[in-house]
């Protein structure tokens, strides 16, 4: 009898050669800069930007608004842009999201906010974007795909997978170091504001609502279920 032994899944690159590792871009040295000539890097970067499965885009859930940027003060010690130079005015465009969260999703999950705004600027576009964490979760660029996939619904059940999650969240040391602040009271609302709601008796053939603390004014608390 004979035992057909499987070997282990390698990654490959878009033309099907095998890759070193999907979990670590190359560096100068171990603590050094990630270089540009990493070609696999680039490839599965390229391939998550242009990623169009809807359970899967990140920042999905978000609003913005356009407007105009008008440079108040003199920093043009600090940089030669145009748009930062005294009295400029610019038109702009900011959009504020979540991550996690898919379209239609609600506010109140436990989940970073991004932003992103672009300048239209005089000598071309400027984008700048960020999150609201002092700690990102990761520092190699290239885990973010699979980061951001742990995250978000398989696209076979569109189930989030709370194994995956915390596979990727304790199998990475640089997620821990922010992973945490994700579960305290900061994840859930801005510091300082406080959710108050007035219990109100059903009348007659209405249906019994849940207050903004998560509890139902006709029956015991309930905890939301939150990512």
């Amino acid at each position: 009898m004979t035992q057909h032994i499987s070997a282990p899944a390698v990654s490959t690159t878009q033309s099907g050669a095998p890759v070193t590792s999907d979990a670590h871009s190359k560096s100068v040295g171990a603590d050094g800069a990630i270089i540009l000539t990493d070609h696999y890097l680039i490839e599965k970067l390229a391939q998550f930007n242009r990623e169009r499965v809807p359970e899967r885009v990140v920042h999905a859930k978000g609003g913005g608004a356009f407007g105009t940027f008008k440079t108040s003060e003199d920093v043009s010690k600090y940089t030669k842009a145009a748009l930062f130079q005294p009295g400029t005015e610019t038109e702009m465009l900011i959009r504020f999201s979540s991550v996690a969260g898919e379209a239609g999703s609600p506010d109140t999950w436990r989940d970073p906010r991004g932003f992103a705004v672009k300048f239209y600027t005089t000598e071309g576009n400027y984008d700048l974007v960020g999150n609201n964490t002092p700690v990102f979760f990761i520092r190699d660029g290239i885990k973010f795909p699979d980061f951001i996939h742990s995250q978000k619904r398989l696209p076979g059940t569109h189930l989030r997978d709370a194994d995956m999650q915390w596979d990727f969240w304790t199998l990475s040391p640089s997620p821990r170091t922010r992973s945490p602040g994700s579960w305290a009271t900061a994840g859930s609302r801005p510091p300082g504001v406080k959710c108050r709601a007035t219990a109100r008796t059903p009348t007659s053939g209405s249906t019994p609502r849940a207050s903004a603390s998560g509890s139902s004014t006709t029956s015991s608390p309930t905890r939301a279920s939150s990512p």
